[in-house]
């Protein structure tokens, strides 16, 4: 039975759970890409950019939480889509955000090469404001 990507993606959550930076870039390839909307810098590019992109977030949150809710994975083991329950507290003020989130995780050679993740968020720009407008008279009944 072959190793799963999913003891390496526990691993890479947990570490950053903790803001444990070297363990967090323990589980990447030097090559790796991190796409994260919360982000100052959204793509972020090897282990140096993503380090950066770590040391912001570890600063801003006071506690990091990505409790597993679904796990999917390709059948080479080589991709993963992950669903989390995201809790966290900012370190300012302590308020707390929760979200469902998805993560989108590539792998090579036991190490992540990309980690994308996806918001419940609508569409930014004007087809968001189409959006919200179109909402806003449905519920006015327009």
């Amino acid at each position: 039975m072959r190793d799963t990507l999913r003891p390496l993606v526990e691993r890479a959550l947990a570490a950053v759970e903790a803001k444990d930076l070297d363990s967090v870039l323990a589980c990447l390839a030097e090559d790796a890409v991190v796409i994260d909307p919360h982000y100052p810098q959204p793509t972020m590019r090897g282990k140096d950019g993503i380090a950066d992109g770590l040391r912001w977030v570890f600063a801003t949150m006071r506690q990091l939480g990505f409790p597993i809710v679904s796990y999917f994975e390709a059948a080479d083991g080589t991709k993963a889509a992950v669903e989390v329950a995201t809790a966290h507290v900012l370190a300012a003020g302590g308020m707390r955000l929760a979200f469902p989130q998805v993560f989108v995780i590539e792998a090579r050679d036991g190490r992540i090469t990309r980690l994308q993740a996806y918001t419940p968020y609508g569409p930014p720009g004007i087809g968001g404001m189409f959006l919200a407008l179109t909402r806003l008279r449905r519920r006015m009944g327009w």
